[in-house]
């Protein structure tokens, strides 16, 4: 509705009031239309524009440098370094088997004198091969034998386990497929293309009940895979929303992947690298609260509101503590500068990117090393950071996009800086992110999950493969001698921690695949 001049204030004050607060109504509808064009019509490196050279080079592995000197007159001022990239360029794998090639000269015979020549030396050198992969019939016989002299029993060997019996794959191609769409996103019909492209036709409904036995069979290690992380008590938590086929509605209903994350290889910490994946039907309070029911210590998340009813519920008082990610704070304040270029963000985006150059430098040390440098120099940085943020708040439309960024950054302060009083602590949640990747990239490439049933399979299995890469481990050969161990007794479930990753030894798999 227009605003006619009778309608405004005549008292100055009250106008200049109404002004300021139209300015930042605008400043956030033109941040909003500005966001909203750069994904519709920006190219993909426009939308992940950096804001300004080092200083927001913060990605989700590793914090930036600190950013450079104001003075660019400045002879002698020093360059940031940069990360030396890693290549293999010594020996290759001492693990891998050698195939020999000799290559012969056409002929040995002396082009002076036609004499015999005898040999002198030779050269080697080494190249990294692949043989494509190819399909096999495993065909088992089990011999019967009879006695000719008396009518006793009939002797014959008891027949291998499968995984699938009667059914026509083995554990390893199972697993196989299983690695290529839950550790590598390729989704089941694609693969199903891929095995009609060497002549074998199995339609898409037979691959999946596949990997429902293969997430059968491996749900007690799930289970204790998940027990065991919440043993400790530091726990990074993120959630993203997963499509579920609705069945009679002809649509699909939102449901979510939660995803439990530890890593304490920063500080050479007691806790594995790995992530467990859960499904549940939403992404409130009760399902938060139903899965850390046995946990007990710090829970590093983002701003979402449900993690901060989790606090302050009765049922978990004085049991969890939040701590917050200082990355998505940040991101606040580059949403804000790429859309209008204010300076005070650019400020803040500076300051946070000298904590991250000190983190970058600590990083590897032990925790009380690493407490010491932080009260010795992030927390000053932390508190100047906290005094321009209250000082400047106060001078803000509250209608623009600045004060919300300074609003989440203030409300959760306490959060954000507690890792200055525990080494054992990151600044931010970027372990969980980098952990729930392969999901987001899984869901875009399938698009949705047939039924609960499915998702339920994704997230056993994708959380023992993606562990097993975590590890650094291949997580083909892992699932493969997991399953094999499992479907043939040899594991039994009081010996399952020997099969969780970090704990399993790939020798024999390893000798079995080089055979």
């Amino acid at each position: 509705m227009a605003i006619r001049p009778e309608d405004l204030p005549k008292d100055p004050a009250a106008l200049v009031e109404m002004v300021l607060a139209f300015d930042g109504e605008n400043d956030d509808l033109r941040a909003e239309i500005a966001t909203l064009k750069g994904l519709i019509f920006g190219t993909r490196s426009e939308r992940s524009v950096i804001v300004c050279a080092e200083q927001l080079a913060l990605d989700l592995e590793r914090a930036a440098a600190a950013p450079p000197t104001a003075n660019d007159d400045e002879p002698d001022a020093p360059k940031p370094k940069r990360r030396k990239a890693k290549r293999n360029i010594g020996a290759l794998p001492a693990h891998l088997p050698r195939v020999e090639r000799v290559i012969e000269p056409a002929s040995t015979l002396c082009p002076c004198c036609t004499g015999l020549m005898h040999r002198i030396g030779e050269e080697t050198s080494e190249a990294l091969d692949r043989v494509p992969a190819w399909l096999r019939v495993l065909r088992t016989v089990r011999p019967k034998y009879a006695c000719r002299a008396c009518e006793g029993p009939i002797v014959q060997a008891p027949a291998p386990a499968r995984l699938v019996e009667g059914g026509m794959a083995t554990t390893a191609l199972i697993a196989h497929i299983a690695a290529a769409k839950y550790a590598w996103q390729s989704t089941l019909y694609r693969q199903m293309q891929i095995l009609a492209g060497q002549g074998v036709v199995v339609d898409r409904q037979t691959l999946a009940r596949w990997m429902g036995s293969a997430a059968w069979m491996v749900r007690g290690l799930y289970d204790l895979q998940l027990k065991t992380m919440h043993r400790f008590d530091r726990l990074f938590c993120d959630e993203t929303p997963m499509r579920v086929l609705d069945p009679g509605r002809g649509r699909t209903r939102i449901c979510q992947f939660w995803a439990h994350a530890t890593d304490d290889r920063a500080w050479k910490g007691p806790a594995p690298p790995a992530v467990a994946y859960v499904f549940a039907g939403g992404r409130g309070k009760k399902e938060i609260v139903a899965q850390l029911a046995c946990f007990e210590g710090v829970l590093q998340v983002d701003g979402y509101a449900a993690y901060v009813s989790l606090a302050g519920d009765a049922r978990v008082s004085g049991r969890i503590r939040l701590a917050y990610c200082l990355v998505h704070a940040r991101r606040n304040f580059v949403k804000v500068h790429k859309t209008t270029n204010s300076p005070f963000a650019a400020e803040v985006i500076a300051r946070i990117a000298a904590v991250y150059a000190i983190e970058e430098r600590i990083r590897g040390l032990d925790a009380d090393e690493r407490r010491t440098a932080r009260q010795a120099e992030t927390k000053p940085l932390m508190e100047a950071l906290k005094a321009r943020l209250v000082a400047v708040k106060d001078g803000i439309s509250r209608q623009s996009r600045l004060i919300k960024a300074i609003d989440y950054m203030l409300e959760r302060w306490e959060g954000l800086a507690a890792f200055l009083d525990d080494g054992r602590l990151e600044p931010d949640t970027n372990t969980v992110e980098r952990s729930i990747r392969p999901i987001a990239i899984g869901k875009k490439n399938s698009l949705f999950s047939g039924d609960e049933g499915g998702v339920e399979t994704w997230a056993i299995l994708s959380s023992l493969l993606n562990t097993a890469k975590l590890n650094g481990l291949d997580p083909e050969t892992y699932l493969t001698d997991v399953l094999e161990r499992m479907v043939s007794g040899r594991t039994t479930n009081d010996r399952l921690h020997e099969l969780l990753a970090w704990n399993w030894r790939p020798g024999d798999a390893l000798a079995k695949i080089a055979a």
